[in-house]
């Protein structure tokens, strides 16, 4: 029963994403610049980031925390987000949401199952066998009818 919980979690953050990208969309188009739109997502999530730690993370930090992760880990993950965050907020208005996330969601789904496969970014290796190739192509078919006329 505690895998479905996950399930259902995973479930609900590819909708809030899409929810989210929905909204800053539109407000990257009244804005006339995605970029704020991007701005304007960064600070609230600092700020919702900061609430949801206070309320229920740990605050006992030690310095061997900060001083053991590398530099860059702190950035990195800023800079991708922004990008593909951007990215998405530009696409919307000129694609529709639906193309947009399905189109996400593959280029997603690819660089998941390589990255998955090698292990790269430090995440455990996850073999590409036979039921996931088969699952992605059927996911590809599927992002194929959904941009399809």
């Amino acid at each position: 029963m505690k895998i479905f919980s996950f399930y259902i979690l995973a479930l609900m953050g590819g909708v809030f994403l899409a929810v989210q990208a929905g909204f800053n969309s539109h407000l990257g188009g009244l804005l006339k610049q995605p970029i704020l739109a991007v701005i304007a997502t960064s600070i609230s999530s600092v700020v919702f980031g900061s609430i949801l730690f206070l309320l229920i993370g740990k605050i006992n930090f030690h310095t061997i925390t900060f001083t053991n992760i590398p530099w860059y880990l702190w950035f990195i993950g800023g800079l991708f987000s922004v990008l593909g965050i951007s990215l998405y907020f530009y696409t919307i208005p000129r694609l529709g949401i639906s193309k947009m996330i399905a189109l996400g969601l593959f280029g997603q789904l690819i660089f998941s199952l390589i990255a998955g496969k090698y292990g790269w970014l430090n995440l455990p290796i996850e073999p590409l066998t036979m039921k996931r190739i088969l699952g992605a192509i059927a996911m590809t078919i599927g992002i194929i009818l959904i941009n399809t006329k």
